[in-house]
């Protein structure tokens, strides 16, 4: 196995071109040092409690568009696995160690994984031709793996694009985009799907509401001009910005999925809502790996104590935020016996709102849409972390997938004695899956909905939770 760190796959990022659409590198003729993770984006670090729990890697520098390939060390054309990290669209990099390729090179695979603007310089739409940036950087970078991953073994045919969190909404939107034909074959999304993308009236009201914290007009020339000290500091003052607006309903969908960047509508790069293209077949010629870990919101709500402050009153007002209907009872639904508390059982709601039903509905929009076999699983292994509060929660899986169990920090998600026996079968599932093989169970259909639950007794069950999934019929 050898590993190339830090390659450009855009040019360097300035002040002048923050904010504009990636351009080229440009061409290095002598050898090039690939041998330290290049710099990363700039971006806000995490705040208290997460950041007991995330790696974070910070390396300074204006070439922060940037990807890793780990390659096998075998001649031939091996498939390609192409990772777009997560952090709710403003953190993360392609250079944390939870997602060292080296277990995927070892199996056959070159594996890639990649940076991108977030916050406003990636997600921000102030109205022009030029949204999206951060997706338009994703799809940058696999334009380069069709380009030049050849030259490192891979198969530009065989090219899988995985992600997790904001990387699978990420992936969600590039199946619904016109921009990414013939850039990829295979899709995995990881706790994320394809109902995360604004309506362009939302979206210019958030950068409204941003270019008014920095004060100056919502506008990319203005914006650039704008100190990076003072633009990260208006991304931590926005969440309080959107609710004194003077008219809440304008920036609703940013604060239901408490993410103000997210893809938007913009007519060119996502013509319409991700969920409802792929209905319509953008990506019918994708297979899909599809699923969601089964405690994803305690992750939100457990670490830092907010899952004890839940009320009954205030589980009753988020289920009608998010449009159930009050005849529902949400507790006969998503209450669990061995911990009834609102806050536990606000978590399971959140987590089939945010998650599993937009997973749900993403297998089902493939399948009408005439695509191929689609599989959908479950993590339900239960972490040990933080005396055992996170549960399956969100990020979990993270280290069992990559098969980096072993890498130091991985501890802080997994807890101690995390079972290498649930990380080998799944990685191997994930492998397989690349390799254009099942990943060993049937596919998802909706007259069979086979989904399967990896645990350190994994099995196979046929729609898990059915109530639930059909109480959310109508709604999104």
């Amino acid at each position: 196995m050898t590993r190339f760190l830090g390659l450009p796959y855009a040019a360097p990022i300035t002040a002048a071109n923050r904010f504009l659409p990636a351009q080229l590198p440009q061409r290095w003729d002598s050898e090039r040092d690939a041998t330290e993770f290049g710099p990363t984006v700039t971006q806000n670090p995490y705040g208290a409690p997460l950041d007991s729990i995330f790696s974070d890697p910070r390396i300074e520098g204006d070439e922060q568009l940037n990807l890793n390939v780990w390659t096998p060390d075998t001649a031939g054309s091996a498939p390609v696995l192409v990772w777009i990290h997560g952090g709710a669209f403003v953190r993360g990099s392609g250079s944390i160690p939870h997602y060292d390729g080296t277990s995927f090179a070892r199996n056959g695979i070159v594996c890639v994984t990649i940076n991108y603007r977030m916050g406003a310089p990636g997600f921000l739409d102030v109205g022009d031709d030029h949204a999206n940036i951060g997706l338009r950087d994703q799809i940058a970078a696999l334009a380069w793996v069709q380009g030049h991953i050849a030259a490192f073994g891979g198969d530009p045919a065989r090219v899988t694009v995985a992600g997790q969190s904001a990387g699978a909404m990420s992936i969600g939107a590039l199946l619904g985009s016109p921009l990414t034909e013939g850039l990829f074959s295979a899709a995995i999304l990881e706790s994320g799907a394809a109902h995360h993308a604004f309506a362009r009236s939302t979206a210019l009201s958030v950068a409204e509401a941003y270019a008014g914290i920095v004060d100056v007009a919502s506008d990319r020339e203005a914006l650039s001009a704008v100190s990076t000290t003072d633009l990260l500091a208006a991304e931590t003052a926005l969440d309080g910005r959107l609710r004194s607006v003077s008219d809440p309903t304008s920036v609703q969908e940013a604060l239901r999925n408490g993410m103000p960047f997210t893809p938007s509508i913009d007519g060119t790069v996502l013509p319409q809502a991700p969920i409802e293209a792929i209905r319509q077949g953008s990506a019918a010629n994708v297979r899909l790996l599809i699923g969601t870990t089964s405690q994803e919101n305690r992750l939100f709500l457990a670490p830092g104590g907010a899952i004890d402050r839940i009320d009954d009153s205030l589980l009753d007002r988020f289920a009608q935020t998010y449009g159930l209907s009050t005849e529902v009872d949400v507790r006969s639904l998503y209450e669990d016996p061995q911990d009834p508390t609102p806050g536990a059982t606000l978590a399971a709601l959140q987590t089939d709102w945010m998650f599993r039903i937009p997973a749900v509905r993403l297998a089902e929009a493939q399948q009408q849409a005439g695509g191929p076999a689609t599989h959908m699983y479950e993590f339900t292994w239960k972490s040990g972390a933080l005396d055992g509060v996170l549960g399956a929660a969100h990020s979990v899986d993270i280290p069992f997938f990559f098969n980096t169990l072993a890498v130091p920090g991985a501890e802080r998600l997994t807890g101690p004695d995390a079972p290498q026996g649930l990380a080998d079968a799944m990685h191997a599932s994930w492998v397989s899956f690349i390799r254009g093989e099942g990943p060993g169970w049937e596919p998802y259909t909706p007259d069979r909905r086979v989904v399967r639950r990896f645990d350190t007794n994994s099995d196979t069950v046929l729609d898990p939770r059915s109530d639930a999934r059909l109480a959310w019929d109508g709604i999104r």
